[in-house]
């Protein structure tokens, strides 16, 4: 399976980064998806596969929870200037059907990250059934990942995992 690595799309996100206090950012971007809530939920509920379609996800799994909730630990990597980094975090999600997803950082190599997915349904001037998938968090790296190369993550990966999500409701319900 093939991760979208296509960024002439990059205009169909819409996304904006604040700065916030030193290298704390808040991250809010949306995709118009043309397919109905529940079919985004699914895309986006399941974990395990992210690595099959989000660039440079190379582990996604489940955690045993002792809450009974959902506990994820993902890893992704990225190859910079000939340098390859690895980020990994294990994250606690809260899902609230079929509309939003909370996310919170329980330990890895980002000292904070919160956040969540929010589906919010709509229909197309033909009566399609359209979802605005938005993606609102913030997230502070820890003094060992450089600012320059942090930033180039988030304003390059993060349009491309909402498109790559895009392309993989496309792909299973298209």
């Amino acid at each position: 399976m093939s991760k979208i690595q296509d960024t002439n799309q990059k205009s169909d996100v819409n996304i904006k980064i604040d700065k916030l206090d030193g290298r704390k950012r808040r991250i809010f971007a949306k995709i118009e998806i043309p397919y109905s809530v529940e079919q985004v939920w699914q895309v986006i509920t399941a974990y395990e596969s992210f690595p099959e379609f989000i660039p440079n996800m190379i582990s996604s799994r489940r955690l045993n929870d002792p809450t009974g909730g959902i506990r994820l630990e993902q890893v992704r990597t990225k190859s910079l200037m000939g340098m390859k980094i690895s980020a990994r975090s294990v994250v606690q999600i809260e899902e609230k059907f079929p509309n939003e997803i909370y996310y919170q950082l329980l330990e890895g190599d980002l000292k904070e990250f919160s956040g969540y997915w929010r589906l919010e349904a709509g229909k197309s001037s033909e009566a399609q059934d359209i979802v605005d998938l938005i993606y609102d968090f913030s997230v502070l790296p820890k003094p060992i990942i450089p600012a320059p190369i942090f930033d180039h993550f988030l304003s390059n990966d993060i349009p491309a995992s909402l498109l790559a999500v895009r392309q993989q409701v496309e792909k299973l319900f298209g």
